[in-house]
């Protein structure tokens, strides 16, 4: 009887734990009622710094994104973000300024010549420079109308996970417009899943 009754127990703990399990790897409830708030081809609203609300979110340090594969959710909020991006006229644009706070970026290969935008989940920047360089005319979707000259690395060394789940790892210098400048965006929307903005890196 007692084994029968643990049997029982067991048929039922081992689902709901490995359901829990899942749920904790994807995006939360309100992260994905957010994300399903318009198809694939609309537009998130930008949060501005000048919204009190919009400036908690983009004040918060973000937290990574275990499953990346087979995850709609993911689908759907980097075709948004994407959209929402070029409509901006940006070459940019991380999670939390569409109001998700994961370790996710879009930014442009300005070092490539077909300018192709890369996604960047879970990205780190493994190693930098010890040298800054005084970037000229920063800007940010977050910050409109204002631009400022940032302080950044020379160059960086970072790795992060492509929309496949594949690992990728690369080094990034320059920070000359108009065409060599991938080390200062990536350094840049790597700062907004840190909760940090271009303003606070102001050169002197």
């Amino acid at each position: 009887m007692r084994l029968s009754l643990f049997k029982i127990l067991l048929t039922l703990f081992i689902p709901a734990l490995l359901i829990t399990s899942c749920a904790t790897k994807s995006f939360t409830a309100a992260e994905r009622q957010l994300i399903a708030t318009g198809k694939k081809n609309d537009l998130f609203r930008v949060l501005s710094i000048a919204n009190k609300q919009d400036s908690i979110i983009l004040r918060k340090r973000s937290r990574d994104l275990k499953q990346i594969k087979d995850n709609k959710d993911l689908v759907q909020l980097l075709a948004r973000m994407k959209v929402t991006m070029d409509a901006e006229d940006g070459i940019g644009i991380a999670a939390p300024q569409v109001g998700i706070n994961r370790n996710i970026f879009l930014f442009t290969r300005i070092d490539e010549p077909e300018q192709k935008v890369q996604v960047a989940i879970n990205p780190r920047i493994t190693t930098h420079s010890d040298s800054l360089v005084c970037f000229e005319r920063d800007g940010c979707l977050s910050i409109p109308d204002i631009r400022g000259n940032s302080k950044r690395y020379a160059w960086i060394e970072v790795s992060y996970y492509d929309e496949n789940g594949t690992l990728i790892k690369e080094r990034f210098s320059g920070h000359k417009r108009p065409d060599n400048f991938t080390n200062i965006i990536f350094q840049h929307e790597y700062d907004h899943i840190n909760g940090i903005l271009f303003i606070d890196k102001l050169c002197e």
